[in-house]
């Protein structure tokens, strides 16, 4: 009975590969072993492994460059699922795949729930929609996880972004109209794990039941705020030699941060639906954020 976990070297697989190894054993795929740009390449390793699960924490997230790139996280974020779903299908198989807050277009007031209507403003956000319809089409089981402002030790994200700049900057410009919860990948792999367990690793879900579900940390900020909270936290930490300090990071509105795709203004998840479904609560993002920044200072200082 194998897992089979896609994209293993992002920030979320990298944690998948420990919370997932309780439930079986687990044939990890990074982009070498199985890109999902390449659709055959897909297939052929699907049919080859015969998975009981599938894991799908492989996406295209480029959010400006898929403006560029429209046809290529089509691919990635649609096609590709399309195939682990239509696959899925055929052989019983549960289909975990991973989405995000960009379905949105921002517009509502309170916190999001599955049921709200999705508006997505860009390429990257379509494409994702685009992925979870094509799951749900296909009569596969499948769980379906939408989460938001992923940040962990392993890859590129927004906090080693503020790290790097504010390494060498004295003064930096933050968006501050954009509100979401900042979510670490290590909290998105433990739900993960506990959700496959409490399901049975899907034997509970009936033959075709899709599942959506909000997975995201509580305690929602703005971008400037977050960006303020990592450099305050890591400037009380030995290991970093930061020039910006908090105060010198000023808050400014969208528009005058132009970039070529445009963001939900409110991406803040209502995750209500899974913390009643499996008895959980949402903890608070910046004890992993402590955790993630002790980690990288360790790391620097040769640990």
């Amino acid at each position: 009975m194998t897992i089979l976990l896609l994209g293993k070297d992002g920030q979320v697989g990298w944690q998948l590969q420990r919370s997932l190894a309780p439930h079986g054993p687990v044939l990890a795929c990074g982009r070498a072993e199985c890109n999902l740009g390449d659709l055959d390449q897909l297939r052929r390793v699907l049919r080859e492994t015969q998975p009981s699960v599938i894991v799908n924490a492989a996406a295209y997230t480029a959010v400006d460059k898929a403006e560029a790139e429209p046809d290529l996280a089509q691919r990635i974020n649609a096609e590709a699922p399309a195939i682990l779903a239509a696959e899925a299908a055929a052989s019983g198989a549960l289909l975990v795949h991973y989405s995000t807050d960009y379905v949105y277009d921002g517009s509502k007031a309170a916190p999001w729930v599955e049921s709200d209507p999705t508006g997505p403003l860009g390429v990257y956000g379509r494409s994702k929609l685009a992925g979870e319809e094509v799951i749900r089409a296909a009569g596969c089981r499948s769980l379906i996880f939408r989460t938001s402002w992923v940040f962990g030790a392993r890859g590129g994200n927004f906090v080693k972004t503020i790290l790097r700049l504010a390494r060498d900057k004295e003064s930096l410009n933050v968006v501050a109209d954009q509100v979401g919860s900042p979510t670490p990948a290590a909290l998105i792999a433990t739900v993960t794990g506990v959700v496959l367990a409490m399901l049975g690793r899907g034997a509970q879900l009936e033959s075709g039941e899709s599942r959506l579900y909000h997975l995201a940390a509580a305690h929602p900020v703005s971008w400037c705020e977050f960006a303020r909270t990592i450099v305050g936290l890591a400037s009380a930490m030995p290991g970093f030699d930061l020039r910006l300090t908090p105060g010198a990071i000023r808050a400014i509105g969208t528009a005058d941060y132009p970039t070529p795709a445009r963001r939900p203004a409110n991406s803040r998840l209502d995750c209500s639906r899974l913390e009643n479904d499996f008895g959980l609560q949402m903890p608070d993002w910046q004890p992993y954020l402590e955790r993630m920044l002790q980690l990288l200072a360790l790391k620097q200082n040769g640990y």
